[in-house]
């Protein structure tokens, strides 16, 4: 894969990458591909698509996540991470946030190991279990809560709120699907702070990143 590659789909996203935050993203990307062929992290093959699908997608959250998370260094949990996304690419530019991956399938988990110590991102954790009972040993330790195609709406807010802190917020990464499963949503228990459109440069796709913040109801 060629600098150039990446940068033809990261430079619209003023995010003023280095050398080496490109070469890091690329190592990930190439290990992504090799465990790929052995474990099927995920769907999507092929070097341009994995560029524009996985990685770009991923981080085209970033700007906006910085504009709502005024903390130096926010502890954010990325429910169902799978091969990682966009948990890694996160880790790899923002290195003073603390991310935690949770991820109940093993072959994913031991790939997620696998480059947390390849690429040295000592800000990330490996969760290899169910998200309720990480909530259940982590109640309302995280300052947020994202995902990338994990479930449903309604089910990814049901699944957060338990380890959100008291200002916490959910980054939901959505498509077209985004207004239907909005409807799904209890908004007496959510408040809808942005709906932002996320442009993927050089593909024409829809994608949006929801953010939501709990309701906190005062006890009877």
């Amino acid at each position: 894969m060629s600098n150039d590659l990446v940068s033809l789909g990261i430079e619209s996203l003023g995010l003023n990458l280095t050398s080496t935050n490109i070469a890091d993203l690329e190592l990930f990307l190439q290990e992504m591909g090799r465990w790929n062929q052995v474990h099927n992290l995920t769907a999507i093959e092929g070097e341009k698509n994995s560029v524009r699908l996985h990685l770009i997608d991923s981080i085209t959250v970033l700007p906006v996540m910085r504009r709502f998370l005024g903390l130096p260094n926010p502890k954010i949990a990325d429910l169902g991470s799978g091969g990682g996304l966009p948990a890694i690419p996160i880790a790899i530019l923002q290195p003073e946030w603390h991310l935690t991956l949770i991820e109940a399938i093993r072959k994913k988990t031991a790939f997620l190991q696998h480059v947390r110590g390849k690429l040295g991102l000592k800000n990330i954790q490996v969760l290899s279990e169910r998200v309720e009972v990480v909530a259940k040993a982590q109640p309302g330790q995280f300052d947020a809560v994202i995902s990338r195609a994990f479930t449903n709406l309604a089910y990814f807010l049901e699944l957060s709120l338990p380890l959100l802190n008291p200002n916490g917020l959910v980054f939901a990464m959505k498509a077209k699907r985004a207004d239907q499963e909005l409807q799904d949503v209890c908004m007496n228990d959510w408040r809808l702070v942005a709906d932002e459109p996320l442009e993927i440069p050089n593909l024409a796709v829809e994608r949006r990143l929801l953010v939501l913040s709990p309701v906190r109801k005062l006890p009877l």
